[in-house]
């Protein structure tokens, strides 16, 4: 079979396989784990509702789930994570975030491994606490403590998974590393426009103590910048667009949704 048919039967395969995996009763027990955990579930219309039901199971048939530190993997994990991750593919035909394969989950914050490239050439090595991180390696490691905190406030704008999977999208997509001058259309051009303005408006001001709703580990760099701010864009939209109704228009796009709409 030439490769390019090859590739294309194993597409048509996949997305048949997801319209069953959408089509499928969606277990109450499933049902009643949303209800007591995810605060987004709560604020979403019944058209949402609906669609999301359908994203996590596509999600849980397709990602692997490995407890680290001693836990134990259950539903409840796998349906609360599914379901905060999966409001970020409503109305979009993504490819359910191809880059990733694991979900590592630990009970709480754990302790990894860094390396700072010093100036003198020289490497230190250390140790700091992670709530979650998402490596490029196909894994995404998250805190269920923190998970279960940021799932059921939704309106403090910490969300560890809707920060860490924001992550894997602009893996993506590139949209932290958008250049205007290199943009391919004006959507795009518009896009790195703005998003550039924002996070340099935003570095200054988080160096001055004044970061408005958007937390200040934000100025990190414009991958964090991304992430942070998809948090706020769906925990704190009214604030988010007072505070840059440009910025909240384009991640509005984006994401194809207006979070101020959502019940309150």
């Amino acid at each position: 079979m030439p490769i390019v048919r090859l590739i294309q039967w194993i597409t048509g395969f996949r997305r048949r396989r997801r319209r069953r995996l959408r089509a499928q009763p969606f277990p109450p027990q499933w049902r009643g784990i949303l209800e007591r955990r995810s605060g987004s579930w709560r604020r979403l219309g019944p058209a949402d509702r609906s669609e999301l039901l359908g994203h996590i199971q596509v999600f849980l048939a397709e990602k692997n789930f490995e407890g680290c530190g001693g836990l134990e993997i259950t539903d409840e994990i796998r349906v609360t994570i599914a379901a905060e991750a999966c409001v970020l593919l409503l109305h979009r035909d993504d490819e359910y975030f191809p880059l990733l394969r694991s979900v590592l989950v630990y009970p709480s914050e754990y302790v990894a491994p860094t390396m700072e490239h010093l100036d003198d050439g020289t490497v230190a090595e250390d140790h700091q606490p992670r709530l979650g991180e998402s490596w490029d390696q196909g894994s995404l490691v998250l805190s269920w403590a923190d998970v279960l905190s940021g799932a059921e406030n939704a309106r403090d704008a910490h969300n560890v998974v809707l920060h860490e999977f924001a992550h894997q999208i602009d893996e993506q997509f590139g949209l932290s590393e958008a250049d205007p001058r290199t943009a391919p259309n004006d959507a795009a051009r518009r896009w790195a426009e703005v998003f550039t303005r924002a996070f340099d408006r935003f570095a200054s001001e988080a160096q001055r103590g004044r970061s408005g709703p958007i937390d200040s580990y934000g100025a990190t760099n414009e991958a964090e910048f991304f992430a942070v701010v998809t948090e706020t864009f769906f925990e704190r939209p009214a604030d988010l667009r007072r505070y840059d109704p440009d910025l909240y228009e384009q991640w509005s796009r984006f994401y194809r949704q207006d979070p101020i709409a959502w019940r309150p």
